[in-house]
């Protein structure tokens, strides 16, 4: 099985994203209220760290030589 390159960036961006799905799934279930100006803050903060998270990583990869899994 081929394996795939880790990207901490999709991590991010998944993790921000999970947590949004699951504010407004406790507020849907009546488990609490959430307001619905919460998930601006949430994704669009999540998506420019995971932006940043990617950048990083790309930087860091490029700097480490050719070994970087350039495709």
């Amino acid at each position: 099985m081929l394996r795939h390159e880790f990207q901490p960036g999709k991590l991010v961006a998944g993790l921000f994203l999970t947590v949004t799905a699951a504010a407004f799934a406790g507020d849907a279930a009546g488990l609490w209220d959430t307001p619905w100006f919460v998930v601006v803050p949430l994704v669009v903060g999540g998506l420019c760290l995971a932006g940043a998270t990617a950048a990083l990583t790309r930087g860091i990869r490029r700097r480490g030589g050719a070994e970087g899994g350039q495709r």
